[in-house]
């Protein structure tokens, strides 16, 4: 299978990503691109976090809910991003078109991919390590990783967002990022004219 973009992580940044994708299907530079979300999350941080501090989000809420809410409310607005679960990618090189994402069980293509991995070492993904670099904003007694980019963009067609981008483990800054590199995708597709994407009635 071959996708427009495919996003590698289900937690704050990449489902981010993903709800600002999904949401520019009726634009005519999004009309038929194919979009996928590998929301392999085993080891997302968000599973143990507690929200109080999160715009829109009630108070008290568990990581643990918006893992599962998250993933119901892309399926329910944007059936056409495919959610693929339950597989971990292993490899993620250079191919013809773009890009080979290699997991445990399927090999897929995509012209553009976005790491939304959390930041914690080992990196277990081979094709990434010449990116790795230790994370500018983490407390250096926690050795957290990132990986190398300008502006989420480590080369062309290979974007990176959340706490491997170098952001602060801080949901509002993940899920910004994750709309910040959505976007940037949609630009690239509106043949660079600035691209942003409001719901409105």
């Amino acid at each position: 299978m071959t996708f427009d973009v495919l996003i590698v992580g289900g937690g704050v940044a990449g489902m981010q990503c993903a709800l600002v994708l999904g949401s520019a299907d009726k634009k005519p530079y999004a009309r038929n691109k194919k979009i996928g979300i590998i929301a392999h999350q085993k080891t997302s941080h968000l599973q143990n976090a507690l929200f109080n501090n999160a715009l829109g989000i009630r108070p008290g809420t568990e990581g643990k809910e918006l893992l599962i809410s998250g993933k119901k409310q892309l399926s329910d607005l944007y059936p056409h991003i495919f959610q693929i679960d339950d597989e971990k990618v292993v490899l993620i090189g250079d191919a013809e078109i773009g890009f080979l994402i290699t997991t445990n069980k399927n090999s897929y293509y995509s012209r553009n991919v976005v790491i939304a991995l959390n930041y914690s070492k080992p990196l277990s993904v081979q094709g990434l390590e010449g990116y790795i670099e230790p994370h500018m904003r983490a407390n250096p007694m926690k050795d957290r990783i990132q990986l190398r980019n300008i502006n989420h963009l480590i080369k062309k067609g290979l974007y990176v967002c959340g706490t491997i981008a170098g952001w602060r483990s801080q949901f509002a800054i993940a899920a910004g990022s994750g709309a910040s590199v959505a976007t940037d995708i949609l630009t690239n597709w509106n043949d660079n004219i600035s691209t942003k994407i409001h719901d409105k009635s």
